[in-house]
């Protein structure tokens, strides 16, 4: 409980040969006093109580401190502050953005400390973080605890929390924003000292930024978040896809062929990255599929030209193990920035119909249901189907061309499948959704195809303004 009501009394002499000058004062019809060795010393405390009140600042009731007094003798480090804001958010958090925040605060946190002397190396400081000291595992009683807990750590790693602990600033320091900076520059930068994609600079940022918020609104750690204090401009991200790279419709045919080709593996491949050119699926959709997913038209030959649809439900984006609830080195959840039971249908044309046909007609499903299997049975992993990519491109492309980024990962043939629907005239609200894109980001990624059809459009409103004439 806070109070404005506050008296300070002069300074009184008393009979004590250790402390004889005594400092009073009433916080709510409850008196304090501290006793002191000299008057000047009296004095310059009572300056302290006297400015704490003309600057309109609350006292504690329980302690009779200023609140910013209490709030500076209770602080924790930010290394300390920062273990539990993973411990509070691990339970309502997707494994990507579990290692998100690690990998942000594992950035951040070794900046806010009172001295580089004697600090460990950075990729070890930086592993220690990331790998134990920001990430949850299941206590012995069930209860979710940092993995230092329960585990030892080598040396190394143990050695570098311990000079972390030591050396971290305490939160209140940050009311001087400016010692904020050196974690914003740490967020921007790699380990080499060089600059970070201007994405993942804005993705640390947005954590670090999530961080202060609660440490201020939720935790009233600090009395203004430092980041709104600080001269820093956040590097601009250009989401727009980069055209020159992503493959036309002959050379993703080419590619998707050249993955049969590669021998058993590549056969059962094929229709994995058939679904990403022809569904526009994310590969993590992709994996997802299963067989009931699918509404194909049956087999004959009236229906040679028929389209199918795919219901679009679920993904398996990859994380490492440490991140999920059950361990598997994947996660199983809805569909991209979208509610859990959130689906996409998708209509597909005849030639990916075939595709999955004769996929299903030759593997099967695993007992979950799922198309597409790893070489062990399990998801097919993104080193898999990358290597399989990769081996295909070498196949294709030129010399000249494997060494530029020209359909450079299997993420592309999303993009030139998108692209392919824009440029044959389909409505940009239906190939968003189709996509599973809101229109926004539909037309920041895709902006300069969506202009080059400006052209087109203009000639049919044309057409209709002489047909009105």
């Amino acid at each position: 409980m806070k109070s404005y009501n506050v008296r300070i009394w002069s300074i009184r002499k008393r009979n004590s040969k250790s402390a004889p000058y005594q400092l009073r004062w009433i916080v709510n019809g409850e008196e304090f006093q501290e006793p002191f060795t000299t008057k000047t010393l009296a004095d310059a405390r009572r300056s302290e109580l006297v400015t704490a009140t003309k600057n309109g600042e609350p006292f504690d009731v329980a302690t009779g401190l200023p609140v910013s007094e209490l709030r500076e003798a209770n602080s924790p480090t930010w290394y300390e502050h920062a273990r539990a804001y993973v411990l509070m958010k691990w339970p309502r958090s997707s494994a990507k953005h579990r290692a998100s925040i690690a990998e942000s605060l594992a950035v951040a946190i070794p900046a806010l400390v009172d001295t580089k002397r004697g600090a460990p190396r950075p990729r070890t400081l930086r592993d220690a973080l990331y790998q134990w000291a920001f990430r949850a595992v299941q206590g012995p009683d069930g209860t979710l605890v940092l993995r230092p807990t329960v585990e030892d750590p080598p040396a190394e790693i143990s050695a570098a929390l311990s000079w972390l602990a030591a050396h971290s600033m305490k939160v209140s320091e940050l009311e001087n924003p400016d010692l904020l900076r050196p974690a914003l520059e740490a967020t921007s930068r790699l380990l080499n000292g060089g600059k970070a994609a201007e994405n993942t600079a804005r993705r640390k940022e947005m954590v670090l930024s999530n961080f202060l918020r609660y440490t201020v609104e939720e935790k009233g750690l600090l009395p203004f978040n430092p980041m709104d204090r600080v001269d820093w401009s956040t590097p601009e991200a250009d989401g727009e896809i980069d055209f020159r790279y992503v493959p036309d419709p002959a050379l993703a045919r080419s590619l998707i062929a050249a993955v049969r080709r590669r021998g058993a593996r590549g056969e059962h491949l094929e229709a994995f990255f058939g679904c990403i050119y022809y569904a526009a699926t994310r590969p993590s959709e992709a994996a997802a599929l299963k067989e009931q997913d699918f509404d194909l038209p049956t087999d004959t030959p009236a229906n040679a030209g028929a389209w199918g649809t795919v219901m679009v439900a679920e993904s398996r984006p990859e994380v490492g193990s440490g991140w999920t609830d059950d361990g598997t080195p994947y996660e199983k959840r809805g569909l991209k920035h979208r509610t859990r039971k959130a689906y996409r249908s998708v209509p597909i044309p005849p030639t990916l119909v075939r595709m999955i046909r004769s996929h299903i007609a030759t593997y099967g499903a695993a007992p979950d249901g799922r198309i597409f299997r790893g070489a062990e049975g399990g998801r097919v992993s993104s080193t898999e189907y990358c290597d399989m990519w990769g081996e295909a491109r070498a196949d294709v492309l030129s010399a000249k061309d494997v060494k530029t980024p020209l359909a450079e990962v299997p993420r592309l043939l999303r993009s030139a499948g998108v692209s392919l629907w824009i440029k044959a005239g389909v409505d940009p609200v239906e190939v968003a959704r189709r996509a599973g894109h809101s229109v926004a980001v539909l037309f920041r990624f895709y902006a300069r195809i969506l202009r080059g059809q400006q052209n087109a459009a203009n000639q049919k409103i044309d057409a209709a303004l002489a047909e009105g004439s």
